[in-house]
């Protein structure tokens, strides 16, 4: 049985019982339970590996101790255990300088059995047994495939911002700006942890040689997700990549912090991320962003401190949605920020359909390294192939068509100067960009201009105009506010010497 029949199956089990309401329930409940599997078939592997291992789960709560004998705990046995013994010991472990330990308890601070009954909760733990062996590399491989399934049935439940960076696009962004061994990586919005992930198999493939460097390796990636269901998959995911402590996945809002306390110690040489976008943060979030970037827009937030955290020639590949590129008021600030404080040399404009289902608005590459202003923009326009008009489940995009970019894309140390331009590349000169008050949304001279029907991009750039438009209605009542508030202490100060006297 494949890994995909076996999750469908459990669901299907799942839905038999009368606590689990909906699919976000459904998958917030498998996940904690593959965590637990997962970090099982490791630990045997940590224990034939490394004579001193010491698991930092009580021996009672391990996988291997109450989940594994198919006629073990059932029944109301098995309920009382893991509400009452299971999830408590969990939740409550002594970290006590242990960071194994500390990451098991942050991956349950916020993960909730939902079913009710004990002999179902038995059938599902049997079939998790049964079907799936993470120390079997086949398996280890798929289970990519299975988080995209788990993605798409948390889509489906109306988690609005979670969705699936296809693997090419990854592959791609982590291939061009080529994290090397000791390079710190970071993903300040990383999901279940796809860019990471790529940048593990990265650096393995092209610069770990011996064991010493796989420690380097081991310490060298960061990832923050707010979100819990998100944090226990990327955490799932790095202990499945060989991350065996992945303490540095912090369950916590990168955007929380205040962007003047991230100082230069905390800075980092690589920036990979999707952050989210069309959504809008909570009330307060944008007070810790100095005044001239101030928006709840997320994607603008992360995109003001991620140029904050690189550090000087650090590099970093973001998706960002075409509202970006032609946006105006805060985002233009942004704009002209990242164009004199970094070398914005690449953006490579994708295709609609390639975030389908998710998401049809088109979305854009940009790449760019900290440290030189901006000279040129270099353009690509990335084409279907051929006989496509659009991706699907059926017909994704393959990191194969990214051959012609990587063909053409030349080495930013002489200044990409054998870039020529074509039918699908074009440069633009900052005092082009200027005169266009920083207007990124620049069509390919090459083909004729199109008019856009798409219902997705026209909706997407209503919504764009709207949210500036209010942006400067609260900057206005802002100013009217301070105005009408310095004229009544105006007015006061007169009354108040003459009481006075």
């Amino acid at each position: 049985m494949s890994i995909s029949t076996t999750i469908k199956s459990i669901q299907d089990i799942m839905r038999k019982d009368v606590g689990v309401d909906g699919d976000a329930q459904r998958i917030g409940q498998l996940v904690w339970m593959l965590f637990l599997k997962i970090y099982d078939d490791r630990e045997q592997e940590w224990e034939l590996d490394y004579d001193d291992y010491v698991s930092p789960i009580p021996e009672q709560l391990r996988w291997s101790s109450w989940a594994a004998d198919p006629e073990g705990l059932t029944g109301e046995g098995l309920k009382s255990f893991i509400d009452n013994t299971l999830f408590p010991g969990l939740q409550q472990l002594d970290a006590g300088g242990d960071a194994r330990a500390a990451v098991i308890r942050s991956v349950f601070e916020d993960a909730y059995n939902y079913m009710k009954s004990g002999h179902l909760l038995r059938q599902v733990i049997n079939r998790i047994q049964e079907g799936i062996d993470f120390n079997a590399s086949q398996q280890r491989h798929a289970f990519g495939d299975m988080y995209e399934q788990i993605l798409k049935d948390l889509q489906s439940a109306g988690n609005a911002g979670e969705f699936y960076t296809p693997r090419a696009v990854t592959e791609f962004m982590v291939n061009r700006v080529d994290p090397k061994l000791a390079e710190s990586v970071m993903d300040p919005a990383c999901g279940t942890g796809g860019f990471l992930t790529c940048a593990i198999e990265h650096k393995r493939k092209h610069y770990v040689q011996t064991p010493a460097d796989e420690q380097t390796l081991q310490h060298s990636i960061y990832g923050w997700e707010k979100k819990p269901l998100p944090h226990l998959l990327a955490t799932t995911n790095m202990i499945l990549h060989g991350i065996e402590v992945p303490s540095q996945i912090r369950h916590d809002n990168t955007l929380n912090r205040p962007y003047r306390d991230w100082g230069p110690k905390e800075r980092v040489d690589v920036i990979v991320a999707n952050p989210p976008f069309g959504g809008t943060e909570e009330d307060g979030i944008e007070n810790n962003f100095p005044a001239e970037f101030r928006t709840r827009e997320t994607a603008d937030l992360f995109m003001a401190l991620f140029i904050r955290l690189l550090k000087q020639n650090g590099r970093a590949a973001v998706v960002l949605p075409d509202g970006f590129l032609f946006g105006e008021g805060m985002k233009t600030r942004l704009k002209e920020k990242l164009l004199s404080e970094c070398n914005l040399h690449t953006i490579v404009r994708l295709p609609n359909g390639v975030f389908n289902p998710y998401t049809g608005i088109k979305t854009n590459l940009l790449f760019f390294t900290k440290g030189q202003p901006t000279e040129q923009v270099w353009y690509y326009e990335h084409p279907y192939p051929e006989g496509y008009k659009n991706y699907s489940k059926t017909r994704p995009m393959r990191v194969e068509e990214f051959a012609t970019e990587i063909g053409w894309w030349g080495n930013e140390a002489d200044g990409f100067a054998n870039r020529q331009e074509t039918e699908q590349a074009w440069k633009v000169s900052i005092d082009e960009i200027k005169a266009r008050n920083y207007n990124l949304d620049i069509k390919n001279p090459w083909q004729e201009e199109q008019v856009n029907h798409d219902p997705d991009e026209l909706l997407a750039r209503y919504a764009q105009q709207q949210a500036e438009i209010q942006e400067i209605r609260d900057q206005l009542k802002t100013i009217l506010g301070d105005a009408l508030g310095s004229t009544s202490k105006d007015q006061a100060a007169p009354q108040q010497a003459e009481e006075l006297a």
